[in-house]
């Protein structure tokens, strides 16, 4: 009997147990199953991924994608609700204005607050206009445009954007820098324009003349002529010209094939002319040249492999060990800045809702290398044109003094040649007079 007794209150004893065990053990690994993971914040890229152009819309996206993994590696973006991480949306435009639009719309209605673009000044124009006019229309969904490389200077003049930040430098202030290159040396006296016939080739020809009328009048301008945006596939006839006027430099502002091509058929052609440009390393041109880019190749940027510190060092290693095949190597310190400032200005601000990020990112200052980038800039508040050094530097031989990285696997790199930090850089702000949102 006693034994029945003691088998019975053990029963109940278990039978306890279990009850709290399913009262407040299950429920609690239930709400923990079901608890959602945090909801990325989207960044839309907007870009050419395919097509004649679409190489460059690639190495832009491997950019975008390891800054991102950067910023999630860490914890992601804190805000008070909880840290959430960066998503990258990628949205195929085929560098066509119409189709960017179209994306544009589809990237709101699918609720990303942040719009990233660049390779084209007249597409960022475009969406300019249409962002503004979505954001007065539909201010509960709200997006900010980003650019990285549209370089037109409507775009944070006459045509700026309480919505629109650059995180390049525009084209004059490129130009400034290559025109004091220019200005040094005496032995050049016949000089040939070329560019790509859109917004920013139109701009770069007539700022051109109107800078080296003042710095070089005894220059002589041997050549000046547009062609179109992507189409071209044989640059030999401009090669023939340019060797027909007898320069003994060309100054282009092209970028992608277009640049790649012009200075293959000037290869082709046997010229020696020196070729100033604002995109010369990268994309395939110093693999293209060989050896006859050597100290005929100069290219303006805010940052490149060799610009000789620890921190630079650093940040181009970590980069090739993410993306180790030589065809990838197209790093750009202002695309990785442009999304640190992104996430600084949205933790700052302790929301991704764009006017409020849009307010801290006005006047902030980051210097990136602390987080692993190496290179540093102000928005400044005025235009949201962002103020950073810039580089001028000339292709040699990987190897070589001041040379320690190649290009894509190339064999060729830039040395600097000429350094200006951020107040030498800057030009003032004339034409912007922007509007902005009351609330």
């Amino acid at each position: 009997m006693g034994v029945k007794v003691l088998r019975l209150a053990a029963i109940r004893l278990w039978v306890v147990v279990a009850w709290i065990c399913a009262t407040i053990v299950q429920p609690a690994a239930a709400a923990a199953a079901a608890a959602p993971n945090p909801e990325p914040i989207r960044l839309g890229l907007i870009e050419g991924l395919s097509g004649p152009l679409g190489n460059g819309g690639e190495a832009v996206l491997r950019n975008l994608v390891w800054a991102s993994e950067r910023v999630n590696a860490r914890g992601g973006v804190k805000l008070p609700g909880g840290a959430r991480p960066l998503q990258v949306l990628r949205y195929d435009s085929k560098g066509s204005v119409e189709e960017s639009l179209s994306l544009l719309r589809a990237a709101t209605d699918q609720g990303v607050k942040v719009v990233l673009q660049g390779n084209s000044s007249a597409v960022a124009s475009a969406l300019i206009v249409a962002l503004d006019r979505h954001n007065e229309r539909d201010p509960a969904h709200r997006a900010l445009l980003l650019n990285y490389a549209a370089v037109d200077p409507l775009l944070t003049g006459a045509q700026c954007s309480f919505w629109h930040f650059r995180f390049d430098a525009h084209t004059d202030m490129r130009l400034a820098a290559l025109v004091e290159v220019i200005a040094q040396d005496r032995q050049l006296k016949k000089l040939y324009l070329i560019g790509q016939d859109y917004s920013f080739g139109q701009h770069l020809r007539t700022q051109a003349r109107a800078l080296l009328a003042q710095r070089r009048p005894d220059l002589e301008i041997v050549g000046d002529e547009l062609h179109p945006l992507g189409r071209v596939k044989d640059f030999m006839p401009y090669a023939s010209k340019i060797r027909s006027s007898g320069a003994q430099a060309v100054l282009t502002g092209n970028w992608g094939n277009d640049l790649t091509l012009l200075i293959k058929a000037a290869r082709d052609l046997g010229l020696g002319t020196r070729f100033y440009t604002f995109y010369g390393n990268a994309l395939g041109v110093p693999g293209v040249l060989g050896d006859a880019g050597v100290d005929r190749v100069l290219a303006v940027a805010e940052w490149h492999p060799n610009a000789g510190d620890s921190a630079s060092e650093r940040f181009y290693q970590a980069f090739r060990q993410r993306f180790p095949r030589p065809e990838d190597d197209y790093l750009h310190a202002r695309m990785q800045l442009m999304v640190e400032m992104l996430v600084a200005a949205m933790e700052k601000a302790g929301t991704d809702e764009p006017r409020a990020v849009a307010l801290a990112l006005e006047n902030l200052r980051l210097d990136g290398r602390p987080l692993g980038v190496a290179h540093q800039g102000w928005m400044r508040p005025t235009d949201h044109q962002l103020q950073q050094p810039l580089y001028v530097s000339i292709m040699r031989r990987a190897g070589e003094a001041g040379v320690p990285h190649d290009n894509e696997g190339s064999g060729y790199g830039f040395r600097t040649l000429r350094y200006l930090d951020a107040a030498q850089a800057e030009l003032p702000e004339t034409a912007c007079r922007m509007k902005r949102p009351a609330r």
